[in-house]
């Protein structure tokens, strides 16, 4: 029961902050955007595999919505997510069909190994890609009306809040299905989940495709937001950003992808004013601390306190 009442104050703050703090806005936004990036990673940790290259697929995402755009002259909004989730799950397949045939540390450098490539063929193609400047974003419409930036920027982030929670449902629900289940079962014993007739490359397949659409929506989020996308997305430095946000937040549970998320923004917002050229030093800190002391990350930690204190409160 408090559980949910503390949900339901978290989900009342969310949606209010923006009305009564106009500054919170892009900060939640991006914070959320990030967030499904860093789920894609956390569902692929459920079978013990690590992905250093899903930057590929927020990239992907964030030039898809700025062709399609450029192409239907701004487009709709729905639209564009559409298109960016068709052409990150198209990514997705066709890199995992191959990928998904390695695990752990090769698993890993294949998939950097493929978002560098794409960084690469971004800062080539100069008169495609627009190079390092990027390609610039227009803004869409919603729902056949069109806003001015601080409108649209409001918008775009109270569906962004609705996609994260219905997503972060959906997570759930698949995680603990026997689809999900067979994630866990990769991660243990692979070889037993064989015997029981169960492809273990065709349930981490699926599991890669849906992280890369969820990437990708995060990188499609970000580029309508900034209204720019530019070949950074796809660097490595940003697939690592998600992997650092999943352990801090919690790699064994869907909230610590946006909780991670949360407070990996704020820590940074606040460093790099205080520390300006510091604020890497403060985050790795912090992520040491995480490690030491709290392995299973902020929402873990959480978890912990409200089952001790729940003790306490029972007669």
């Amino acid at each position: 029961m408090l559980r949910r009442l503390l949900a339901l104050v978290a989900l009342l703050v969310l949606v209010a902050a923006p009305f009564l703090a106009p500054w919170t806005k892009t900060f939640l936004l991006l914070a959320f955007a990030k967030g499904l990036a860093v789920l894609a990673v956390i569902i692929l940790l459920q079978a013990g595999q690590v992905s250093f290259g899903h930057a590929l697929f927020f990239a992907a995402g964030a030039y898809a919505v700025a062709f399609a755009g450029r192409a239907m002259a701004g487009g709709e909004l729905l639209g564009l997510l559409a298109v960016a989730l068709l052409v990150s799950a198209a990514f997705g397949l066709a890199i995992g069909l191959f990928v998904v045939r390695y695990r752990y540390i090769f698993f890993g450098m294949l998939n950097l190994a493929f978002s560098m490539v794409l960084y690469s063929i971004l800062e080539k193609f100069f008169h495609l890609t627009g190079g390092s400047d990027g390609i610039r974003v227009l803004r869409p419409s919603i729902l056949g009306v069109t806003l001015e930036r601080n409108g649209f920027e409001l918008a775009l982030y109270l569906i962004t809040l609705a996609l994260s929670i219905v997503i972060a449902m959906g997570a759930m629900r698949y995680l603990s299905s026997p689809l999900g289940q067979a994630l866990g079962a990769i991660k243990s014993n692979e070889t037993r989940l064989e015997y029981l007739g169960v492809s273990a490359r065709r349930v981490l397949l699926v599991a890669y495709v849906l992280s890369a659409v969820l990437a990708g929506l995060g990188g499609a989020i970000t580029a309508l937001m900034q209204g720019l996308a530019t070949p950074d997305y796809a660097f490595w430095v940003r697939s690592g950003e998600f992997v650092f946000i999943a352990i801090l937040g919690g790699a064994g549970h869907v909230a610590g992808a946006f909780v991670g998320s949360l407070v990996y923004e704020g820590i940074r917002s606040y460093a790099a004013v205080l520390f300006a050229d510091g604020w890497q030093l403060v985050l790795g800190s912090i992520l040491i601390l995480v490690v030491l002391f709290a392995p299973q990350g902020i929402v873990g930690l959480w978890q912990r306190l409200m089952g001790r204190l729940s003790q306490k409160v029972a007669p």
